[in-house]
């Protein structure tokens, strides 16, 4: 700890968004970053406590206070080697993550100015890559070879621990490019896909083979895998999304959040969407329906479009600002969250269900919504709702559903496959099927349903320490 004062003197600087009248013309990133001075300064911030909160809270571990003092001191090359030891990918962490480790922060906590870890984080990769730290590591090889079907944050982060351990690592994915919904999901303000790409272009270089446009079970036969590998990891993600299926679902103009994201994503890329499957927002009044982070990309990505105004509604109250007493910690604080697109404009409300969506003919006009009412729960008891029968009538020429995901088909089986092979108690009895079984691994969103990027992470490299451990033993 360099500077034990900093904390006193200092307060917490982010770098903040570009213009609203800038970016709203464009896709590019909208964060901003602090010069190598600033950045400095505000790792000095870091307290390097005792009981490390941002650590534990950390579901990669990453060793906060220990690159925050090597950032402070200018000591960026070391600096990059501390943060790669736990996190395979800080580029992606560090501008996508929402920061559990800040939300345990001590600065957190005692006065709500928490060290900037994240945006430290991406400062750090980023002048690992600009200053050359990074080089292609070229393993010896060890014989054997792993499959892993999913190329999202789980599956690569599987894919690089075992490949720097000696494997021939193949990744097969079913859509065009690598990076699942990293590429496909999360718009380019948040992440350019430049990004993903010149991590892709680093798993290459060190051996890993990307197998796209692939899906395995229909492209290649699943038997055809499990006969040509000696362990397969499952990392499919969980990509089907909440329907809602009320009177009027088939109209045109409803679509699932992810239809207008990963469109959007593809064109951008220069892939040619079919004419008659293109969703423009211009001119357009846009409804999302649902209030998190991937409502809100819709609304960022409606406002770029040009839409003529865009209304964000969410079932649940609205959140408490800045502290709310329900989550306080250890637990995730549920908050109001104002997004960068939320800034560029979007009406919000809460406490609203859709009751039926309304059309003319076969054409969307508008969704009929009701108020409802949440009552406090009771000894522990969940919330329970109630309508109130005050209705109302949303206009909307577009709707798009944002509420979340459904667990993957097969989740007893998915969430077996998770397990270390010497803890699985239900898959197969028969001797012959459990050979086979016994090289199949799982994890990321397949196992867990839908989380968080730094998770998924987390999750691949535990299966792919288990995966390296079955295959040593054996």
């Amino acid at each position: 700890m360099g500077n034990p004062k900093a904390f006193l003197t200092i307060h917490r600087q982010e770098a903040g968004y570009r213009p609203v009248h800038e970016r709203i013309g464009d896709f590019s990133e909208v964060e901003q970053t602090l010069n190598s001075n600033d950045r400095r300064t505000q790792a000095s911030r870091c307290m390097d406590c005792g009981v490390p909160f941002c650590h534990w809270a950390c579901p990669l571990g990453n060793k906060q206070p220990e690159w925050q003092d090597l950032l402070y001191r200018g000591r960026w090359k070391e600096a990059y080697h501390v943060l790669e030891q736990t996190c395979d990918f800080p580029e992606f962490t560090g501008r996508i993550c929402p920061a559990l480790c800040e939300k345990s922060c001590v600065l957190k906590l005692s006065c709500n100015e928490p060290v900037t870890i994240r945006e430290n984080e991406a400062a750090i990769i980023e002048m690992a890559f600009r200053e050359g730290y990074i080089t292609p590591k070229q393993p010896v090889r060890n014989g054997k070879r792993v499959a892993v079907i999913g190329s999202g944050p789980a599956g690569l982060a599987t894919a690089q621990q075992l490949n720097r351990r000696g494997y021939e690592v193949t990744l097969f994915e079913k859509d065009e490019l690598p990076g699942g919904l990293l590429r496909f999901g999360i718009p380019n303000f948040k992440l350019g896909k430049n990004i993903i790409d010149r991590r892709i272009r680093l798993m290459k270089d060190e051996g890993v083979i990307f197998k796209v446009n692939t899906m395995v079970g229909k492209e290649i036969l699943a038997k055809d895998v499990l006969d040509s590998y000696d362990a397969i990891c499952i990392a499919i993600g969980s990509e089907v999304p909440r329907d809602l299926p009320i009177e009027g679902r088939n109209l045109k103009g409803i679509h699932f959040a992810l239809e207008l994201l990963s469109q959007q994503n593809r064109k951008l890329e220069g892939i040619q969407i079919p004419p008659k499957n293109i969703i423009n927002c211009k001119g357009k009044k846009v409804l999302i329906i649902g209030g998190g982070d991937t409502g809100s990309d819709c609304v960022g990505t409606a406002n770029r479009h040009g839409a003529a105004n865009v209304t964000q509604i969410e079932i649940m109250p609205k959140p408490p600002v800045e502290y709310n007493p329900q989550t306080s910690w250890p637990m995730y604080p549920q908050i109001l969250k104002t997004s960068s697109s939320h800034e560029e404009g979007c009406l919000r409300r809460w406490n609203l269900a859709s009751c039926r969506f309304i059309g003319n003919g076969n054409t969307l006009t508008g969704v009929e919504v009701e108020e409802v009412k949440w009552t406090s729960p009771i000894n522990g008891s969940r919330p329970d709702i109630k309508k109130t029968g005050r209705k109302e009538i949303i206009e909307a020429d577009l709707i798009f559903l944002a509420m979340g995901f459904v667990h993957p088909e097969q989740e007893g089986l998915i969430k077996e496959l998770s397990l270390p092979v010497n803890e699985r108690k239900n898959i197969s009895v028969n001797k012959k099927n459990q050979t086979i079984m016994d090289k199949v691994f799982a994890c990321g969103d397949a196992v867990s349903g839908a989380s968080l990027v730094v998770k998924a992470m987390a999750s691949g490299r535990k299966t792919a320490e288990e995966i390296d451990k079955y295959l040593m033993n054996k």
